[in-house]
């Protein structure tokens, strides 16, 4: 590997996995032999999680001896994302961290220094990917949705991404978050059959065979079109990006959702599925060096 090369690696938290891959910012590309996935206990002790994130990206130094230094993190939250530290809880996930400096702990057992350990919330790390060399390329102004264990949402205007936070509006009573998401899959079909699934994937499977999953597809269609008028109604973007697992499955909701979307009186931008898959979070991790400037203003107790 040219090591003259803008090279930094990216890492994918996910709810029980670790993704890490190189990411060349000069060719705005992942370079993908370089990806490997872990699998991580995500009700582990505080220990044991680090412990394996560490792992798979001593995997990588050890691999690619001198040609990174920089670490971009794509992390769930709640985080305090500037100062690296964990404030998930009541999430079933990564709870032995709260509290935790995360970036500090990292720093000390992979003996780098703390400011070249950087993390952003997934969503915005996913719509950072895709903006940088993906589907929403050349636009300005975009927002980004993933469809996965839960929904992320995130925004760009004018270069700056951010979390859209948008998971938990109040619909039917309830987050929108639980019906539009992989339990919210299951819980429809469930209500509809009276059948538990394991998950998105074994619904669009039955898909052409079983008319209750056409059913689930469709009612899905619509909370999630109630969610997208609100979110494209509220920053009138330029281009709209789907992303997340469930996006695999987009043509079995894809037209009932733009019928519905087409009968509200909200403006519709360019909707597209995202181009990159989980790529893009690898990437937009890695991009939070691009703008990174002050590296002195850490908590790193």
């Amino acid at each position: 590997m040219d090591k003259r090369k803008n090279v930094t690696l990216g890492i994918d938290i996910g709810g029980s996995h670790i993704t890490a891959g190189l990411v060349n910012l000069d060719d705005r590309m992942v370079i993908n032999e370089s990806i490997i996935r872990h699998r991580v206990n995500r009700n582990g002790t505080a220990d044991e999680i680090l412990t394996e994130w560490c792992n798979a990206i001593k995997t990588q130094q050890l691999k690619y001896v001198n040609s990174f230094i920089q670490i971009g993190f794509a992390m769930p939250g709640p985080f305090d994302y500037e100062n690296g530290i964990c404030l998930i809880k009541g999430f079933d996930k990564y709870e032995s961290l709260y509290g935790l400096n995360i970036r500090a702990a990292l720093a000390r057992r992979l003996s780098l220094q703390p400011f070249d350990i950087l993390f952003r919330n997934d969503a915005e790390a996913f719509l950072e990917g895709e903006l940088f060399c993906g589907a929403a390329t050349g636009f300005n102004h975009a927002i980004c949705i993933t469809l996965g264990t839960g929904l992320g949402s995130a925004v760009s205007h004018d270069g700056h991404t951010k979390d859209a936070e948008l998971s938990v509006l109040s619909y039917q009573g309830e987050k929108i978050e639980e019906w539009v998401s992989t339990r919210g899959l299951i819980r429809i079909y469930k209500e509809l059959t009276g059948k538990t699934v394991e998950d998105a994937l074994a619904i669009a499977e039955l898909y052409n065979t079983d008319a209750d999953a056409k059913e689930t597809f469709k009612i899905f269609a619509h909370h999630l079109s109630w969610f997208l008028q609100k979110f494209i109604k509220q920053e009138s973007p330029e281009v709209l990006v789907i992303g997340g697992n469930i996006s695999n499955s987009c043509k079995l909701f894809m037209d009932d959702l733009l019928r519905n979307l087409s009968l509200t009186n909200v403006p519709l931008p360019k909707i597209c599925r995202a181009t990159l898959g989980e790529n893009a979070a690898l990437i937009g991790g890695a991009c939070k060096f691009v703008s990174f400037q002050n590296k002195t203003s850490f908590v790193t107790l």
